[in-house]
């Protein structure tokens, strides 16, 4: 629906009359994005049921009775379609919204929708203020504005969400950080709440790991560490109090089951260290001596990749097998909009083990992307299925926008899932008594990584 409400605002900035028209239940979030556009007004008309699963017949008897009409009815309706949705009042940042007890203020809090289901810590100016202490920055200083409702995201509000997620003071460095890669236009922020449902998910490397408590080992992705669980809880809180990307009713965000977590993932230095490979932060670009958060969208997590056995082959082999079942016919999205960051979270006995054979991070890379492969024949049903019905591999390799190894004409050739090794992510975490590791699918142009250093306060 984003994407229609863009073209609808396309036509009418070019005098051009638009009526949008989406799948049933998309409407709250067409009209959401409607208005961070500047075209409310333009009329929505929904389309009764799935197009998808409709069959053929149907689908025509649907547009033909239903849509079209409605469509007609819409642009000799005009300005009559204008949507007179107020929106809801807005409090200064400064304001005191509430007053009471612990309970009266998580019930408030949850009945505005100013809550991700989880009870809160009040922000009250005191706590607030005491955030602000860990930053030179002004409060009122503006690191960007998010999608759909086109809100400025501040540092006071950064604080004010920081407080509410359970974070600490000296966390706020890290939370501004994470806020400016969302922020970032790059990471289109505006698709977050796009039916894949893919979660935002933040990868913290540097010192500021040891120094706030960050846990990078056994259970690294499990709730239980204050500084992970907090500090990952918050990123969602944010999007919901701040980009307004609410399930319905609210319906900005139509992830159509979606997945989430709410933990940070820390990267282990020591273990990095020990084997003399590049840090996760200087594979983006930053100095060692840095702190650095990274943001990307994850739309699928693999099973648990056990590796062994008595040659680098052994591992290579489950990593890739494993791996490249979790992304599988989803690697269409990359091949058609041109990004795809699939992350491997390495466990650091099989990073040892790799490193024992003579396998560094590049060679690791080189071989995931050489070798994770999938039939043509299953990419084009996959894209199909989604809705991208235009998707053309070999119109791709023609214009020079994917190589040779995807040429062909046999339906059931395999091509590789990811055209560029250099864009896998490592980032080593987890038990180092366990041969384990996990994949993590990343959601084409929706939510690239994106990486900030994180400014402490000394």
């Amino acid at each position: 629906m984003p994407a229609v409400m863009r073209a609808a605002a396309t036509a009418e900035r070019a005098g051009v009359p638009a009526v949008a028209i989406g799948g049933a239940g998309f409407e709250g979030m067409g009209r959401a994005v409607g208005r961070s556009l500047g075209v409310g007004h333009v009329p929505i008309v929904s389309y009764p049921g799935v197009i998808l699963t409709d069959p053929t017949e149907v689908f025509r008897s649907k547009m033909r009775d239903t849509v079209a009409p409605a469509v007609v009815d819409a642009l000799v309706a005009g300005s009559a379609a204008v949507d007179d949705v107020e929106d809801e009042a807005e409090h200064g940042p400064t304001d005191v919204v509430a007053r009471g007890d612990l309970d009266a203020i998580t019930d408030l809090f949850e009945a505005r929708g100013w809550t991700d289901g989880l009870p809160i810590v009040p922000p009250t100016p005191e706590r607030v203020a005491a955030f602000l202490d860990h930053t030179r920055r002004d409060p009122d200083e503006v690191l960007g504005v998010l999608a759909p409702d086109q809100r400025q995201a501040t540092v006071r509000s950064v604080a004010v969400n920081g407080v509410m997620a359970g974070c600490r003071p000296p966390d706020l460095p890290v939370l501004l950080a994470i806020v400016e890669c969302a922020a970032d236009p790059v990471f289109r922020v505006q698709d977050a709440g796009s039916t894949p449902g893919w979660e935002p998910l933040v990868v913290l490397s540097g010192p500021v790991v040891e120094r706030l408590g960050f846990h990078s080992g056994t259970g690294a992705l499990r709730v239980g560490r204050r500084a992970n669980t907090a500090v990952g809880r918050f990123l969602r809180l944010y999007l919901r109090n701040v980009a307004g990307l609410r399930i319905p009713p609210g319906q900005t965000d139509q992830g159509a089951i979606a997945s989430t977590w709410h933990v940070a993932l820390a990267e282990d230095d020591a273990a990095v260290r020990s084997l003399g490979w590049p840090s996760f932060r200087a594979d983006r670009g930053f100095d060692d001596a840095d702190s650095v958060v990274t943001v990307q969208s994850v739309v699928a997590v693999s099973a648990p990749i056990y590796s062994g056995g008595e040659t680098a082959a052994d591992h290579l082999e489950a990593l890739t097998t494993i791996f490249g079942n979790a992304i599988g016919p989803w690697a269409y999205t990359g091949l058609e909009f041109g990004a795809f960051h699939p992350l491997l979270v390495l466990g650091p006995a099989v990073a040892t083990a790799l490193a024992g054979f003579g396998v560094d991070k590049d060679a690791l890379r080189g071989h995931l992307a050489e070798h994770m492969r999938v039939p043509v024949r299953q990419l084009q049903a996959c894209a199909w299925n989604v809705g991208s019905t235009s998707f053309d591999l070999d119109a791709a390799v023609a214009a020079g926008e994917l190589d040779g190894r995807y040429a062909g004409t046999d339906p059931d050739r395999l091509v590789p899932m990811v055209p560029r090794a250099g864009d896998i992510g490592i980032v080593l975490a987890g038990n180092a008594s366990r041969n384990q590791s996990r994949g993590f699918v990343q959601n084409h142009v929706q939510g690239v990584p994106v990486s900030r250093r994180i400014e402490e306060v000394t």
